[in-house]
């Protein structure tokens, strides 16, 4: 039973604002592709996340930053806190209260009062979350036993109504990508959810729930993790596709729309009528309010544990109060922002969670972690600077030499890196990087470091 509610608990903590609108706006976009993209979107949003809990079982570390100085101690600091706060106070957390206004709110508000209500739609908002987030030890019992049972039955009643009584046919793909590369497009749709990055720190609350259990051997603690992702992988799998295909089907009726927070609103009204919007933003709040307690009551213990001079209490106080600073930017911006830091920390955290399945295999050398997590690293950055940064900037006239070298780069790498156009070109250099960390590491037997 216990390693039940920590499997719900789990799913709880997963799906909170970037997982109820991104899934949704991807069918939208990929229309009578959907399928595919979804597949696409299961992989980074379910598959891999899980993965990474079940990792940071077998690593047999107690904290994500154990596992990210494999690749170098101040390399390790530096990502470890990047993806804390990435998944923290600066995108992630922001995101559920900004998610939560735009579906239960900005409906019933007019326009000229936005900006007001976004605030103090915060201040109780974050308010509450804090809360519930400064009683870490009750954590999985109210998660696991209260909140998500409440925000499923709230889920349920909507995509049912979309799978028995679809709002159209759908659609050919929106865009190119979708039509051209359904599956790879869905694969990159799954960074924005985050889920990925925060396997690593979803999963040492996992694996302290299961020890709180009574659970001290390695073995059963890997099991229980299993047990724990394989239930909270199915519910997610389930929601992910359901919502895709809800937006699919939405095209017909409500046409494209600007983001997912519109399209689940659209589509509350569409089935529910004026009660749709009530039914869908207590949906929504309580889905992102699970999510913003697990990302407050992890951050604030990984700053605990690097710079103890504050409390907990301190840490979870100061990152709410960020969180909705942020949050009053809106949905969108915070979207835009978000897009290229993830595209780089998504693939080095990919990489880090394969590294740690494979660690006996490669005896735990320390260059392979080395060789592997850089050469991911550039690569990620370059596709960044490409797809994200060099578009639409002043770069090529102010830094023309730096453009054109970065823009050959990118012509021969996509040309001789298999994936790359589809966003994936991270993958081979990685492979490449792990293999000569390894070669390196054979031949210095004697002076390489080994990761224990």
């Amino acid at each position: 039973m216990r390693i039940f509610v920590i499997g719900i608990a789990l799913f709880a903590l997963y799906f909170g604002a970037g997982n109820l609108i991104f899934p949704v706006m991807l069918g939208q976009l990929s229309g009578d592709h959907f399928t595919l993209a979804s597949w696409g979107f299961v992989i980074t949003g379910v598959i891999l996340p899980l993965l990474g809990v079940i990792a940071v079982g077998f690593s047999g570390e107690k904290d994500c930053l154990k596992i990210t100085q494999r690749a170098g101690t101040i390399f390790g600091l530096i990502f470890a806190t990047t993806l804390y706060l990435t998944i923290g106070p600066l995108f992630a957390m922001p995101r559920t209260g900004s998610v939560s206004f735009e579906i239960g709110i900005k409906p019933f508000v007019n326009e000229e009062y936005y900006t007001l209500a976004l605030a103090i739609f915060s201040v109780l908002f974050y308010g509450i979350c804090c809360l519930l987030a400064l009683k870490p030890h009750n954590f999985i019992d109210i998660v696991g036993k209260f909140l998500t049972p409440i925000k499923i039955s709230f889920i349920l009643i909507l995509i049912l109504a979309a799978l028995f009584f679809p709002m159209g046919e759908t659609l050919p793909p929106v865009t190119k990508n979708y039509q051209d590369f359904p599956f790879f497009t869905g694969f990159s749709e799954g960074y924005l959810t985050m889920d990925t990055l925060a396997s690593l720190v979803f999963g040492i609350i996992v694996v302290q729930g299961i020890i709180q259990s009574g659970v001290e051997d390695k073995r059963k603690i890997m099991l229980g993790c299993l047990k724990a992702t394989l239930i909270a992988g199915s519910i997610l799998a389930f929601f992910y596709i359901s919502l895709a295909y809800m937006g699919a089907t939405s095209v017909s009726q409500l046409g494209v729309l600007e983001n997912g927070g519109q399209v689940l609103a659209h589509t509350s009204t569409y089935y529910f009528s004026s009660w749709g919007n009530l039914v869908l933003g207590l949906m929504v709040t309580v889905a992102c309010m699970t999510t913003n307690i697990g990302l407050t009551h992890a951050c604030a213990n990984y700053l605990v544990s690097i710079y103890p001079k504050l409390s907990y209490q301190k840490y979870a106080i100061l990152f709410t109060i960020i969180s909705a600073l942020f949050a009053n930017i809106g949905l969108n911006a915070l979207i835009s922002f978000s897009i290229p830091v993830l595209s780089i920390i998504y693939p080095v955290t990919i990489v880090f969670i394969i590294l740690t399945f494979a660690h006996n295999l490669f005896k735990g050398y320390k260059a392979v972690y080395v060789g592997a997590i850089y050469f991911t690293l550039f690569t990620s950055i370059l596709s960044v600077i490409n797809t994200t940064l060099l578009p639409g900037t002043a770069l090529h006239e102010e830094m023309p030499t730096i453009a054109y070298i970065v823009n050959l780069i990118n012509a021969m790498f996509s040309k001789y890196i298999p994936l790359y156009v589809q966003g994936i070109g991270w993958l081979i250099p990685a492979i490449i990087g792990g293999i000569l960390g390894y070669i390196v590491a054979k031949c210095f037997a004697k002076q390489n470091t080994v990761c224990n």
